[in-house]
């Protein structure tokens, strides 16, 4: 398939979501934060949140993790209920690993722009033109495209996966091409093969930002998300001596987290989704942050209020469930992720 008619296929699928700005008094968040934990307790449910999520959402939250993280989190827990502040495929994700819980998602808005670029038909044609192939999804899909495919990965694993198949087997890497392309220098094959699809919040991050940041602090080191619009040229950079070797780092939000917790270095440059940032200077307040791009917010990832997190638990509504024969056929992938996590 040709990107263009890609990008002007999938493009079209998805409608991003107004961003609210909420301004409620610090009393009016922490009743309604105390009102979740307390419905929380009476519906035997655990919330686990993003990174990407809402501060005052993170910090009511059992568990602030990435999508990999907070999977294992899903997989293990004995709560009756899982209300998942995140986007649509993680709710997916929780409901194939535990069928007999009820996974609620607070806002059926929050869906994803990476997830909607590739459908399983999508991925069936494509399987066809390469019938030796592995197909290994990244968790950002839909349970259909994960059902479809061999293995799933997250940014935090997704090398480890590809690790893991004979290097004589060609690869399908979906849907994030920059990902893909990560993947393929960090284990220096050339037989993985890239889905043009892409996070419509990381593409906005570009070289020139990258540039204009590490001139304006020259001390701090980059930490950029794999899904960047800019991974291929900082790769390329960096390997030409264009940016430091030693202070460029291609990591996934908790690869940043865990980085910055070993690095004596006090100053970091962090290209993501600047819901991260509350966990940066929670965790680490004796260091300093700049965002690569600053207007890089996932106006899906914002659909989750306290409000809506309070009417979810009420209501016990909006349900996430994936039918139990997709699920079937998703889980194999989902497993094998979760065995080289």
């Amino acid at each position: 398939m040709a990107n263009a008619i890609v990008e002007e296929t999938f493009e079209t699928r998805y409608t991003l979501p107004p961003i609210e700005m909420i301004e409620d008094p610090p009393e009016e968040i922490r009743q309604k934060q105390k009102r979740v934990r307390e419905l929380c307790t009476e519906r035997n449910a655990i919330l686990l949140a993003h990174h990407y999520q809402r501060p005052e959402v993170q910090e009511v939250a059992d568990a602030v993790a990435d999508s990999l993280k907070l999977s294992q989190a899903a997989a293990k827990t004995k709560a009756d209920v899982i209300v998942f502040c995140g986007v649509h495929f993680m709710a997916e994700t929780a409901s194939i690993l535990c069928p007999e819980k009820t996974v609620l998602l607070p806002d059926l808005r929050a869906g994803c722009s990476l997830a909607a670029s590739i459908t399983a038909e999508d991925l069936l044609e494509w399987k066809a033109q390469f019938p030796n192939a592995v197909v290994v999804a990244y968790i950002n899909t839909s349970a259909a495209v994960k059902a479809e495919s061999d293995y799933c990965c997250t940014s935090a694993n997704a090398t480890k996966v590809v690790q893991a198949i004979p290097a004589e087997r060609p690869i399908l890497f979906l849907p994030d091409r920059f990902l893909a392309k990560v993947v393929a220098w960090q284990t220096q094959r050339s037989n993985v093969f890239g889905y043009p699809g892409y996070c419509h919040v990381h593409k906005t991050i570009q070289p020139e930002q990258v540039a204009r940041i590490l001139e304006e602090h020259p001390d701090a080191e980059l930490l950029l998300h794999p899904e960047c619009g800019c991974v291929s040229s900082c790769m390329a950079r960096a390997a030409e001596g264009g940016l430091p070797q030693e202070r460029t780092f291609f990591l996934s939000t908790e690869g940043m987290l865990r980085h910055i917790s070993e690095s004596r270095e006090r100053e970091f440059a962090v290209g993501t989704e600047l819901g991260i940032f509350h966990q940066l200077h929670k965790k680490f307040p004796d260091k300093t942050f700049y965002p690569v791009n600053p207007d890089a917010v996932c106006a899906f990832m914002k659909t989750i209020t306290l409000d809506r997190v309070i009417r979810s638990l009420e209501t016990m509504s909006p349900e996430v469930r994936v039918s139990l024969e997709t699920a079937g056929r998703a889980r194999r992938a989902i497993d094998r992720m979760l065995e080289l996590a």
